[in-house]
């Protein structure tokens, strides 16, 4: 029985977030190569590395702590049990993100969840001095509001895009459409989270 790491006592072990940069990627590979002979330490060192960045993907996806936390370990345990079937013809991550993103779908298709900004709690992240936290505060409120009243595909491009900085043509990879569509996509989300988030804002300020 596979036992999860701890991220939590382990935040502070020297394991650093992964860059974007080729060699950031080959230690990635590196790693993978070490899964697929079975090394349980080098997955839970490609644990660590993903578990903020697939987190803060699926929290605006999923909208539910607990299934959150449920999907990316399934995600994670596909890496783990199938890290045989990556082919090397993407990026890795587009690979695991492609995961996540259809164990998300499928998730989503099982429950019928309240949308509730507040059920989220993000993973800690060192932030800005007291004179800025409110005015932070307030917008991701209302971000995440604006992002709970999209579709999932649509939330899908706008946080791989802005949050993971990828491409339209990564981003095609992982959630499997053409890049066309993600821009269809990106454009209607964009000017769904304009109207949003001025409607939300308008709303802050006690306009009728």
């Amino acid at each position: 029985m596979l036992k999860w790491p701890s991220l939590k006592k382990k935040r502070d072990d020297g394991v650093a977030a992964p860059g974007r940069g080729p060699a950031s990627e080959q230690i990635e590979l590196a790693l993978l190569a070490s899964i697929k002979r079975g090394q349980r330490a080098d997955f839970e060192t490609l644990y660590r590395l993903y578990h903020p960045r697939l987190w803060r993907f699926l929290v605006h996806m999923l909208r539910h702590g607990d299934l959150v936390e449920e999907v990316l370990n399934d995600t994670l345990m596909v890496v783990w049990q199938r890290a045989e079937s990556f082919d090397g013809r993407s990026k890795l991550s587009t690979w695991i993100f492609g995961i996540a993103y259809r164990k998300a779908l499928k998730a989503l298709s099982r429950q019928d969840l309240p949308v509730d900004a507040d059920d989220i709690e993000e993973p800690a992240d060192p932030g800005p001095g007291p004179e800025q936290q409110l005015g932070l505060a307030q917008l991701r409120v209302r971000l995440a509001e604006a992002l709970a009243e999209l579709s999932p595909e649509h939330r899908a491009v706008v946080e791989l895009c802005y949050f993971h900085d990828m491409a339209y043509g990564e981003i095609a990879e992982v959630v499997g459409c053409p890049p066309e569509t993600v821009k269809t996509r990106m454009f209607y989300a964009r000017r769904r989270l304009r109207l949003l988030l001025d409607d939300l804002a308008g709303a802050g300020q006690g306009e009728p």
